[in-house]
């Protein structure tokens, strides 16, 4: 997109065309502005739409330009916080409302998929959290334990368990959560967008929201060639907000994260490598994840931006990094290169906001994009429709904050990704 091939990669050679689009042009009318073309956008449209709403949205790039095309394609349960912390934080009804919540996210992103014949290459064998040391191995066990205290189908492995499921034996352990899985990102936001014109949504593209405002009981929304008049404006673009609600960019750090994809591997290599193909990330503070695509290529990332001299230092340490777990590999060659920027919260939760009357958003996905947003989308939509009131929705309202020093956090996390790579030697 925008002819950057490191913005989505592989996902964006790889994925199903959208739909057709264009740019708003001239005066429309609409029951809803969704504002946002990722997970939580097109979810909401898509369901606003099947409950008989007119609904509208704009989206400033393309679809799927911002997270929902640049993820791993991890469709995990729940958040990176613990259930417990989770819990502590929002106090039990809307703790325990959010776990269950999220808890149950991945099977209706895989329904969704069902129902709507959604090609995006769906894996439904769960997701493994590996254990990098003692360290690792203990939180895992925590974080294992508090699932499994409320009925969560999460099984810990043992260290010969991981090595037979993942093919390597770098890790003391691991979470296997089977209901989890993992998809081809890009293709699964496409295929929202599809089932969302089938069901009557209007989607323009190339059409960024310039401003609002509020007259007679309507908003209306204005881009660069026309408007659009609603009862209610959705905004869902969370970390690349700008415009009438930067603020909901600037109350999140942006961690940038990056993927190579391999060239597809050999059957032999495919076979020793996660057999079951589950996705996987581990318990390291710079983190890494893998996972196949349906062509046996290996994507392979962590945290930092291909940018600068962090191209090449990232590059050189995925290379290393994939010997060391797979030393059969040999040297590997890298068919797309991509990365994106993850948006975190002060607590590493989501937030609902009320930014004005009408005027709804769920945002800060801290990178747990995917089944997240679809669910959230799908509540803004009840809760729009007159389905489920305020106080029933799974997060409480909140106003956006800035968090102190981002600037500062944000330079921290690209520079110390950068020498965390450059200096690895060990997994």
């Amino acid at each position: 997109m925008l002819n950057d091939p490191r913005s989505h990669g592989l996902w964006e050679l790889t994925a199903p065309p959208a739909p057709p689009t264009a740019a708003l042009a001239g005066s429309q009318r609409a029951d809803v502005v969704v504002v946002g073309g990722g997970y939580t956008g097109l979810s909401a449209a898509l369901h606003l739409a099947e409950g008989g709403a007119d609904v509208a949205v704009l989206e400033a790039v393309d679809l799927g330009f911002g997270g929902a095309g640049r993820n791993v394609g991890l469709v995990n349960a729940g958040m990176w916080v613990m259930p417990e912390s989770l819990v502590e934080v929002l106090g039990p009804d809307y703790g325990e409302r959010l776990l269950d919540f999220l808890g149950n996210a991945p099977r209706a992103v895989f329904d969704l998929i069902e129902r709507h014949g959604i090609a995006c290459e769906a894996e439904t064998s769960g997701t493994i959290h590996c254990a990098v040391g003692p360290k690792g191995l203990r939180e895992l066990e925590d974080r294992a334990a508090q699932w499994q205290r409320r009925g969560a189908p999460v099984e810990l492995l043992s260290a010969a368990q991981t090595a037979e499921k993942v093919g390597t034996s770098a890790y003391a352990g691991g979470l296997l959560d089977r209901r989890a899985g993992t998809i081809q990102p890009l293709a699964y936001a496409r295929g929202l967008a599809h089932a969302a014109v089938s069901a009557g949504a209007r989607i323009f593209t190339g059409s960024p929201v310039l401003s609002t405002e509020e007259s007679g009981g309507r908003w209306t929304v204005r881009t660069p060639a026309g408007s659009v008049s609603a009862d209610w404006i959705v905004v869902a673009t969370d970390a690349y907000s700008s415009g009438p609600w930067a603020r909901v960019r600037e109350e999140q750090v942006h961690l940038p994260y990056f993927n190579f994809a391999t060239e597809p591997l050999s059957e032999a290599a495919r076979s020793a490598i996660l057999p079951e193909r589950q996705g996987v990330w581990d318990t390291r503070d710079v983190l890494s994840s893998f996972r196949f695509d349906r062509a046996g290529r290996l994507v392979f990332g962590s945290v930092g931006a291909l940018k600068g001299v962090g191209a090449a230092v990232h590059r050189a340490w995925a290379k290393r990094a994939l010997k060391r777990l797979f030393p059969h590999l040999g040297d590997v060659r890298f068919e797309a290169e991509w990365y994106g920027l993850i948006g975190m919260t002060s607590d590493n939760l989501p937030r609902f906001h009320k930014l004005d009357r009408n005027v709804l958003s769920f945002c800060g996905y801290n990178g747990r994009g995917i089944a997240p947003g679809t669910v959230f989308g799908r509540a803004l939509a009840a809760h729009i429709l007159g389905q489920v009131k305020e106080q029933d929705l799974p997060l409480p309202l909140s106003v956006p904050a800035t968090p102190p020093f981002r600037a500062a956090k944000e330079a921290y996390y690209e520079v110390g990704a950068q020498l965390a790579h450059l200096v690895d030697s060990r997994l």
